[in-house]
């Protein structure tokens, strides 16, 4: 597979699981727009880590393999297709590569919504740091609403098994919606996308699909993206 094919490979992948970006994409500036697709691409990556099933050692091998890779973006150097992309941008790879063992945390039933936010903290604010850099982004970040975004990614996989002790899944997606800021203080992309997710969670715990009708993906990327509630 040639290195264009890979990279529009990893690319088709998470466009595939948000089918709602070709809506919102037109609200990214453009020179944004492939460092974004990108780098939610690679971020993709890290979560199925995060949420593999069965024998882990397979994907912790893969993370400890990310950990090399994000280091060596640090000195300009890439193996992976995504690299071509993204290594040129001179962010904190390798602050970014300390955080990974994040995700075998995430792994483990938290204690409490607080326990499990302040477990992804560091992760939370390595990512916003690096987009910092990748779009030209001045003001402090909000990393809870990353972490937020990253625990809703790990109940789709895991249901039960991703809430603390005793608590329902429904119950869980409720904490997790109220947690979640409507008005993230995200870059520009990452911010739509987390409006997105934040709107796939509420319609759920509405009893309605996911995946909003094509006027509502407009309006709440369009929102998201004038920094609008």
């Amino acid at each position: 597979m040639s290195q264009s094919s890979a990279l529009d490979s990893f690319l088709d992948k998470w466009r595939t699981r948000w089918p709602e970006w070709s809506v919102a994409e037109p609200f990214i500036p453009q020179p944004q727009r492939p460092l974004a697709a990108a780098w939610f691409a690679l971020l993709q990556e890290w979560e199925d880590i995060m949420n593999i099933a069965g024998d882990p050692l397979p994907a912790d091998a893969k993370l400890a393999w990310w950990q090399q890779e994000l280091r060596d973006w640090s000195q300009q150097r890439s193996r992976h297709p995504l690299g071509r992309v993204l290594e040129p941008v001179r962010a904190p790879w390798a602050q970014l590569a300390d955080t990974l063992p994040a995700m075998q945390d995430a792994r483990v039933p938290p204690q409490s919504l607080q326990q499990a936010l302040d477990s992804l903290r560091g992760f939370a604010e390595a990512v916003v740091a690096v987009e910092a850099v990748m779009f030209t982004r001045n003001q402090p970040g909000d990393a809870t609403a990353v972490a937020v975004q990253w625990l809703d990614a790990r109940q789709r996989v895991a249901g039960d098994s991703a809430t603390p002790g005793g608590m329902t899944t429904a119950a869980w997606r409720a904490q997790l919606l109220r947690a979640w800021p409507r008005k993230p203080a995200l870059a520009r992309p990452h911010r739509v996308w987390s409006r997105l997710a934040r709107l796939r969670l509420q319609r759920e715990l509405a009893g309605k699909a996911a995946y909003p009708p094509p006027v509502q993906q407009l309006w709440h990327s369009w929102r998201a993206a004038s920094g609008a509630d």
